[in-house]
């Protein structure tokens, strides 16, 4: 009896060691799950048991919060992006030569890793590094990703573990065909393609119409004249008082206007403008000559007044200015 006791108290050390797999076992049994299935869905259980050193891989963990109820929109946005990286650095790394396993912890599925980290916050990002091998890490806990930089894409984190683990293979991050987007985009070029084919007729005429082009070019003329970039570039007032109770439109000086000071003086200049451009094509086709020397008193003399505004205004912004037109 006390031999057979003997005997089983030395077999228990050998039959432990014979139950704990190797790191490398263990690398090459989830690798194989990876493939098929990348990233590897965690729990606690399988949390301690690929984190435990030693191990001579690395493991990439996604700890997050996918059910609703947490709220965590950064956790739902990154979700897809780190099944792409999983998905892409494996079928870049078949043979699994980089030594890296993904995985992902829900919150759900890993209560108690949650709380030993004291985590208050999802998503989080942890790689554990080699403990043993030729790539190993003298210390054994995990590197984390900061997500307060407002990382939701894979590239950087592609980045990231590629600079951690500067030895190892770095399969490029490929991402699949989004089929909806080229459906969307070819549909939309075509329905272009339609609608141009079918609008030209009419178009053309519009666009080559020299009326309209001489009407944008003139709106344009007389906003960029009238000093409208300027009140862009330097937020100027609208209006400012007179300090007696009034208002003041017009700012003293030419490094100062005011917003109403610009639409006063674009309006002046459209009118002198479309006097102008009355009496050159306008006036002379008319066939009465009564009507059109009525036409040129009027029109000439919107001219005499704008322009007679026009001079007082300069004077306001140039005090020193000798010269000006009646009545104003």
């Amino acid at each position: 009896m006390r031999f057979f006791q003997t005997l089983t108290a030395l077999l228990l050390p050998v039959a432990a060691l014979a139950a704990k797999k190797p790191s490398g076992d263990r690398f090459k049994e989830y690798f194989s799950k990876q493939v098929s299935s990348a990233p590897i869905k965690f729990d606690d259980d399988l949390y301690k048991q690929l984190t435990t050193a030693p191990r001579d891989y690395s493991v990439a963990i996604l700890l997050t919060a996918l059910q609703a109820r947490f709220g965590c929109q950064l956790c739902q946005e990154f979700q897809p992006e780190w099944e792409t990286l999983a998905k892409s650095w494996t079928r870049g790394d078949k043979q699994g030569q980089s030594r890296l396993l993904f995985g992902t912890l829900d919150f759900k599925d890993g209560k108690a890793t949650f709380q030993s980290m004291m985590l208050q916050t999802a998503p989080v990002l942890l790689l554990f590094q080699p403990t043993t091998g030729p790539n190993a890490k003298a210390d054994p806990q995990p590197v984390r990703f900061d997500f307060n930089t407002g990382v939701n894409t894979a590239d950087p984190i592609h980045a990231w573990i590629s600079r951690l683990l500067p030895d190892s293979p770095h399969p490029p991050l490929v991402r699949p065909i989004n089929y909806t987007r080229l459906i969307a985009g070819t549909t939309a070029v075509l329905g272009v393609i339609t609608f141009a084919s079918v609008a030209w007729p009419y178009v053309v005429p519009v666009a080559q119409s020299r009326n309209l082009w001489a009407a944008l070019s003139l709106i344009a003329v007389l906003l960029f004249t009238s000093g409208q970039m300027f009140n862009h570039i330097r937020k100027v007032p609208y209006v400012t008082g007179d300090g007696k109770g009034g208002l003041t439109y017009f700012a003293g000086g030419f490094q100062n206007q005011f917003g109403m000071e610009t639409q006063i003086v674009a309006a002046m200049y459209g009118v002198l403008a479309f006097a102008t451009i009355s009496l050159a094509l306008k006036v002379p086709r008319m066939t009465s000559p009564k009507t059109q020397a009525v036409a040129v008193a009027v029109w000439g003399g919107v001219m005499f007044g704008m322009y007679s505004f026009l001079l007082s205004v300069f004077r306001i912004k140039n005090g020193g200015y000798p010269f000006y037109l009646p009545p104003f």
